[in-house]
């Protein structure tokens, strides 16, 4: 039941969302803007997170409602593909996020910038994935993740924000991964990429 209520709650909230944007009428804002209210309250009643966090999360978007946007890069050398540490201590290859001024192959080559301290060429597309199709656990907004493959350029990691270490793994020594961002599947897809030259994209 608890899954029906969040697809139910996630609906209501891309309904006034999108009633909010496109609605000329101000008593329909007011209606569309309790349905929200009413979703996020949905949402709060099944989780942990408090209301505020609810309202910044789901319910801070403006117009139609589409997915989020994931970029990540996958830079191997020697077989090992590089992955950051995060702030919990577990790790994934860089990514994040897509900047709503860049594209995503711009937006990859800033965010291994920022984690790991390279610069890189992105190479080639590895895979555009529905997150929830390959990540756990899902969540109550859509993500398309986009994985790169990259080829490290210069530069040299500098601890900072997001991340506290950088290290390159064999798919024998993984460590413990942060799974809603990239798992142990989606790093062997990596690495496949790179040893085919002729490697297609995957796409949901």
């Amino acid at each position: 039941m608890q899954d029906a209520i969040i697809r139910w709650a996630a609906e209501l909230q891309s309904i006034a969302q999108a009633g909010l944007f496109y609605s000329k009428d101000v008593f329909d804002w007011e209606r569309y803007q309790r349905i929200r209210d009413i979703a996020a309250e949905m949402v709060s009643s099944r989780t942990d997170l408090p209301l505020p966090k609810i309202n910044s999360l789901f319910c801070g978007d403006v117009g139609y409602q589409t997915p989020k946007v994931d970029t990540r890069a996958a830079i191997i050398r020697n077989d090992k593909i590089l992955l950051v540490r995060e702030r919990n201590d577990k790790w994934s290859v860089p990514g994040g996020w897509c900047d709503f001024n860049l594209s995503p192959m711009d937006n990859t080559v800033k965010e291994v910038k920022e984690e790991a301290g390279l610069d890189v060429k992105v190479l080639r597309l590895i895979a555009v994935q529905d997150r929830d199709k390959h990540n756990q656990p899902k969540y109550i907004y859509s993500i398309v993740k986009i994985f790169y493959l990259c080829e490290a350029i210069s530069g040299s990691f500098k601890k900072n924000i997001e991340t506290s270490e950088s290290r390159y793994f064999g798919l024998h020594e993984l460590p413990v991964l942060a799974e809603e961002k990239v798992n142990r599947e989606q790093i062997e897809m990596c690495v496949n990429a790179y040893h085919d030259p002729n490697w297609r994209a995957l796409f949901d």
